[in-house]
């Protein structure tokens, strides 16, 4: 008897000491006034505009927006006073913010870059592929509702799906052939960063651009290149900027191979045709230069208008009346935004030195009903 008292005491004791699983991380949208927004209506509304008058395009085709896109319409042109008034009318801020009661989270930069290359391979060149052949794409929440919109790239290895190669697979002559070349760019960085960016321009030894847009990508999960490094002990993760690991790379050509395959993702490339105004998104609009953002479609759906509140890589504030437009491989998360900051060497240099802490405010039209977001994977 006194043993079965043991082992049941025992039993009380390791279930009161088996800690409980975590709770799911979940997201809310935090009821807003327009007065809660810092700095609102902000500066750059014309820019802001345009770039609402794109995301229409597309909007129109959901019965959420329909009204909001149609009065639009009616108001241009319009001047500052009529774009806040428009919104203040037709939407409502909602606050991102998770159940932790965390409000805040990593703002980045990106921009269009320009490149230069060739359509014949050179010493120290690497090409950019297309979307090669054996690519598949496995479409599973049409068997697996809770996996909706997951998508799982492959190849076929005889009767089994495998996962695609990798980017140090690719390097070594793996998966697309030489038909799937693009281009050739100069200098392989420059390439790696395209990828990054997701769109870029190339400029050919004739002068003339070839313009390329994202594809598709091998399947792989994107992994920080600065963060490798981080890991490695090369820089602090605060000196981790597109500036410091180009100096790094240059200064360690020996280990740029390392460098760039610490990054399993690979993104495939389309040529764009070479029309004005910025790159398309994921939305399939032109970006607008600092109106467009980059967000997890998760939980900011493509095409709201986002109030974002962040800094200035420089210093100052920077609040403004931005637009979900685009995605990234590296944007996940409730409250995570990269900001467009246009072409050019000029906006690479912003773009590269921006790793700001900043608070979102999705843009709801009124009366209808808020996204369900999914919990947040720690």
């Amino acid at each position: 008897m006194r043993y079965v008292l043991l082992l049941l005491l025992a039993g009380l004791m390791s279930a009161c000491t088996t800690p409980r699983p975590a709770e799911p991380l979940t997201v809310h949208y935090r009821a807003s006034t327009w007065q809660d927004l810092p700095g609102w209506p902000g500066d750059q509304l014309a820019a802001s505009w345009e770039a609402w008058l794109q995301s229409c395009t597309r909007l129109t085709q959901r019965a959420s927006w329909q009204d909001a896109c149609a009065e639009t319409a009616t108001l241009a042109p319009a001047d500052d006073a009529a774009i806040r008034a428009f919104f203040e009318r037709r939407f409502e801020p909602w606050r991102i913010e998770t159940s932790d009661g965390k409000d805040s989270g990593l703002v980045t930069g990106y921009y269009e870059a320009l490149l230069t290359g060739s359509l014949a391979p050179k010493p120290g060149s690497v090409p950019l592929h297309a979307v090669p052949d054996d690519l598949l794409t496995l479409d599973v929440g049409s068997l697996y509702p809770d996996l909706k919109g997951a998508r799982l790239r492959g190849r076929l290895d005889g009767r089994t799906v495998r996962p695609y190669w990798s980017r140090a697979e690719i390097a070594q002559g793996q998966g697309p052939g030489p038909d799937k070349v693009i281009i050739w760019a100069d200098d392989p960085v420059d390439a790696f960063f395209l990828e990054v960016q997701g769109s870029g321009r190339v400029q050919l030894e004739d002068g003339s651009l070839v313009r390329l847009g994202y594809a598709d990508q091998n399947g792989h999960p994107y992994k920080s290149i600065g963060r490798w490094l981080a890991d490695q002990g090369e820089m602090s993760p605060d000196k981790a900027s597109m500036q410091n690991i180009r100096a790094w790379a240059q200064a360690n050509p020996q280990r740029l191979r390392e460098l760039l395959d610490a990054n399993p993702s690979y993104v495939f490339f389309r040529i764009l045709p070479q029309a004005t105004g910025g790159p398309i998104g994921a939305l399939n609009v032109p970006l607008t230069d600092g109106a467009s953002i980059a967000v997890d479609p998760k939980y900011t759906p493509l095409g709201t208008p986002v109030w974002l509140a962040t800094t200035h890589p420089d210093g100052p504030a920077l609040t403004r009346l931005m637009h979900a437009q685009d995605t990234g491989g590296a944007i996940r998360g409730p409250i995570r935004a990269d900001f467009y900051w246009g072409f050019g060497k000029e906006a690479g240099a912003i773009a590269g030195r921006m790793r700001q802490s900043g608070r979102m405010w999705i843009l709801w039209p009124k009366g209808q009903p808020l996204p369900v977001p999914p919990p947040v994977k720690k």
